[in-house]
C-alpha cells in the first residue's frame, strides 16, 4: 500500500494547481482515497465561507484519483455533479472518494467532502462523477481534471 500511496502523491505533486492550493493525499487504498486541504483566508469568498470552487476542485480531483485506482493512471473527469450542503469556514477540508462501479473505459465514483475542526467532522458536500480512461494519443470523449495516479 505504501507504494500506491507514494505513486498517488507523486501524481498530485505533479499538478501545479493542486500544489498552489495546498492539497495533500492522505490515504490511497484499492478503491478509495482521501485528499485534504487546510482552509486559509485566501480560499474564502466574500461571506467568509470557503469558495464553492475550492470545494468543487477537491471533489473533482478526489473523484478522478479514485477512478484511476480502477482504470489506471491515464484518466480524466468526464462529468460530475456536486451538492453543497453547508458552508465551511475554518479547519481542514477532507474529501473521501470511492469507486462505485468500474468498467473497462469508465468508472463511476462518489465523494463526500467534510470539514474537520476541533475534532468534529461535518459533511459540506457530496459529489458523483464519471471518470474516463484516456486513449493512447491522449484523446478521450471530453474530460477535465486529468490525473496520472497509481498504475
Amino acid at each position: 500500500m505504501t507504494d500506491l500511496l507514494d505513486r498517488a502523491r507523486g501524481a498530485l505533486h505533479a499538478q501545479p494547481f493542486s500544489m498552489l492550493l495546498g492539497a495533500e493525499l492522505m490515504h490511497a487504498g484499492p478503491d478509495e482515497l482521501t485528499l485534504r486541504l487546510p482552509v486559509r483566508e485566501e480560499l474564502k469568498q466574500q461571506h467568509g465561507f470557503v469558495h464553492g470552487g475550492v470545494i468543487s476542485y477537491l471533489a473533482d480531483n478526489a473523484l478522478t484519483f479514485a477512478g484511476a485506482l480502477a482504470l489506471g493512471p491515464r484518466v480524466v473527469t468526464g462529468e460530475y455533479k456536486i451538492n453543497y450542503l453547508r458552508p465551511a469556514i475554518s479547519g481542514t477540508l477532507v474529501a473521501r472518494a470511492r469507486v462505485v462501479f468500474a468498467g473497462r473505459q469508465q468508472a463511476t465514483c462518489q465523494c463526500s467532502v467534510f470539514v474537520m475542526e476541533n475534532g468534529d467532522e461535518h459533511l459540506v458536500a457530496l459529489a458523483q462523477g464519471t471518470v474516463s480512461r484516456m486513449g493512447e494519443a491522449g484523446g478521450t470523449n471530453g474530460g477535465h481534471g486529468e490525473t496520472t495516479p497509481p498504475a
